[in-house]
């Protein structure tokens, strides 16, 4: 296919909680074939006497302690998006720009090839190691949005004020760890998590939702994992990007300007200890990239809702509220899950 006619796409990497219990044996499905990138995983995890991704993933059944401790769970849906990435078909879709959510910052690094493989799974596997004696906080997630995917600004001074009043408390830590869409991630220490469940109103018999096994990633209260990221990865590990980077903060990281001990700096400084707006990287992508398609990347796909909630916001390609994405989704859809079979369908090569 002639490059004027390949669809323009920009790739959204996963974060952490996409490798659930529907998602066991994804890479059994989809990427036996790829010896050598989970030879290079396997290879470092083996080294630090973990389990393979492999075995993981073959697991008859789905263990929460096993698949979702982050030491366990970065590596596995590293592979998983890694392999998805690979997967994408060169004859549709040129890749302009590459994002990602939380922890799909560093896989968006690695597939960028802001790092090599080895380098990649080095960063991802350390991060995600760095609390296997214990959690530090936790996290929570509270919507800001009406059921028609409509941003409500009274109900994010709402969470605001409540985020204010918690840590006027003695002892009390919570902070806004990731804008995610309609959604606002919360993370701080038991305290304030504790105190901020009580004080805030319960929706849908569901919100405020704990999240299992994540860290309060993105807050203050990680700096002494910043500092010994800093001290165990090498200084010199970064490179210059081969595809634009859209960060945490909607930077983009081009790949013949890029300062690579900034990008160190603040992959290891800023987006481990400030809030991850994932809003915004979205809202760069779809305003500086004019994308045909954001192909999200494997395991699962739970970053979509999130995303069509980004394209309202901006009234992308004329989208106005829940129904109208829903709608576009069935005809035309602008928004591929490569964790869905339907839609992996369209990305991946015949």
């Amino acid at each position: 296919m002639d490059s004027c006619q390949k669809k323009r796409a920009v790739v959204v990497c996963p974060g952490r909680g996409t490798y659930n219990k529907p998602e066991l044996g994804y890479l059994a499905r989809y990427h036996q074939d790829k010896k050598e990138l989970l030879a290079c995983i396997d290879s470092n995890r083996l080294e630090k006497g973990q389990l393979s991704v492999s075995e993981l993933d073959a697991m008859k059944t789905y263990s929460m302690a096993k698949h979702t401790a982050g030491e366990n769970a970065s590596s596995l849906i590293y592979a998983c998006a890694a392999g998805d990435f690979n997967d994408i078909d060169p004859d549709q879709y040129e890749i302009v720009a590459v994002t990602g959510n939380s922890m799909g910052w560093y896989i968006a690094l690695s597939v960028a090839n802001a790092l090599s493989s080895e380098n990649g799974i080095e960063l991802i596997n350390t991060m995600g190691s760095m609390m296997t004696d214990g959690l530090i906080g936790g996290q929570l997630i509270y919507p800001v949005m009406d059921q028609n995917w409509h941003i409500q600004p009274d109900k994010v001074t709402y969470l605001q004020d409540k985020l204010q009043h918690v840590n006027q408390l003695v002892g009390a830590k919570v902070y806004v760890s990731i804008k995610l869409g309609g959604y606002y991630v919360l993370a701080g220490n038991e305290p304030g998590l504790k105190e901020l469940e009580k004080s805030l109103e319960r929706l849908d018999d569901t919100y405020p939702m704990r999240l299992h096994n994540h860290a309060a990633f993105h807050t203050p209260l990680l700096n002494e994992i910043s500092h010994r990221a800093d001290k165990l990865l090498d200084s010199d590990m970064f490179e210059s990007p081969s595809l634009p980077l859209i960060d945490g903060e909607g930077r983009i990281w081009q790949p013949y300007s890029t300062d690579t001990e900034r990008l160190r700096e603040y992959t290891l400084g800023t987006q481990v200890v400030e809030t991850y707006d994932f809003s915004k990287a979205i809202e760069v992508a779809l305003k500086e990239f004019a994308p045909d398609k954001l192909i999200v990347l494997g395991p699962g796909a739970t970053l979509g809702g999130a995303i069509g909630q980004c394209m309202i916001q901006h009234q992308f390609l004329d989208l106005s509220d829940k129904q109208s994405f829903i709608e576009a989704q069935k005809t035309d859809p602008v928004l591929l899950a490569m964790g869905l079979a339907e839609q992996r369908a369209l990305v991946v090569s015949v």
